[in-house]
């Protein structure tokens, strides 16, 4: 292994892990706590670890120009997606939600062509995301029919990727360009983020119920666990990879988090693993990865496709 591989694939190993993980620790959080409960532990615990990194780095707070964004950012990437996740675990698995978390980079790519103009889909990108939207239709086996319970399950998992997608350009045109936001530390966006979304999650706990049984140790455990590993920690060990590989790879983890969350829901929870489930997953990844360029490179041949097309 080359010097440089050393100096980050074991971070990178660990956030696949913890974010492969959360899908576990989110069930445990559902022993006691409702769907909006799980979402702001996670939050407020998210936020205590991201202020004590803060205030250990001498990180300095968002600047007040961006508090309109980042409110708008942590809708998108932190309180509704972590509130619909936790709400469709309550119907499907958590190796299933893994699974359809997986397609989070289909639904960014496809929030990013149809934002930004200048990003003309080309053949290789159109192929990518009909090979991933077809492993999508794979995993929820949608030839043998579901319950309503299913339906509801996946469609919550499927609404909060598509925030995810929305979010990344929408970070990308308000807070990740321009002059003023390169002073803004990733730190520290993501502690804003932490701090918006729960401000944003404590009104939903309000009204939906924060728990509705006794709050075990395991609920405990899997909060600490999705709160300052999963929402704190993940994301010092995700700049560190990108500081020491590249953003590209550490992008890929998410290939990743899906195997984490069908062996943990398999191991630890006895979850059945449908006969779809591991073909569709693969074709989730291999259409993300067509999608991005990184399965397989680039041929030459392939062009940008027509405006009008």
């Amino acid at each position: 292994m080359s010097a440089p591989a050393r100096s980050w694939l074991p971070a990178y190993l660990v956030l696949a892990l913890i974010w492969g993980g959360s899908f576990y620790f989110i069930k445990l959080g559902l022993l006691a706590l409702s769907p909006a409960g799980v979402a702001l532990s996670r939050l407020a615990l998210g936020l205590a670890t991201m202020l004590i990194i803060t205030w250990v780095t001498r990180t300095a707070f968002p600047p007040r120009w961006s508090w309109g964004p980042l409110f708008v950012a942590a809708l998108l990437m932190t309180s509704v997606p972590w509130l619909l996740f936790a709400y469709g675990e309550q119907h499907v698995s958590s190796a299933l939600a893994g699974i359809i978390n997986g397609a989070t980079p289909l639904m960014t790519l496809v929030a990013i062509l149809l934002a930004f103009p200048e990003e003309r889909p080309t053949r290789q990108r159109v192929f990518g995301l009909a090979v991933g939207f077809a492993g999508v239709l794979v995993v929820m086996g949608v030839w043998q029919g579901l319950g309503a319970g299913t339906w509801l399950g996946i469609a919550a998992c499927t609404l909060a990727i598509g925030c995810y997608g929305i979010s990344f350009p929408f970070v990308r045109r308000h807070l990740a360009s321009g002059e003023s936001s390169r002073s803004i530390a990733p730190i520290a966006l993501a502690t804003g983020l932490m701090a918006m979304g729960t401000l944003q999650a404590a009104p939903m706990a309000a009204v939906g119920g924060f728990a509705y049984g006794p709050i075990g140790v395991p609920t405990v455990l899997g909060m600490l666990a999705l709160g300052c590993l999963g929402s704190g920690i993940a994301y010092v060990l995700n700049f560190r990879v990108i500081a020491r590989a590249d953003a590209t790879t550490a992008s890929t983890v998410t290939y990743l988090t899906p195997l984490v969350a069908v062996i943990a829901g398999a191991m630890l929870l006895g979850e059945h693993l449908a006969w779809n489930q591991p073909p569709g997953a693969v074709l989730i990844v291999a259409g993300a990865a067509i999608a991005q360029g990184l399965l397989p490179p680039r041929p030459a041949g392939i062009r940008r496709l027509p405006a009008d097309g």
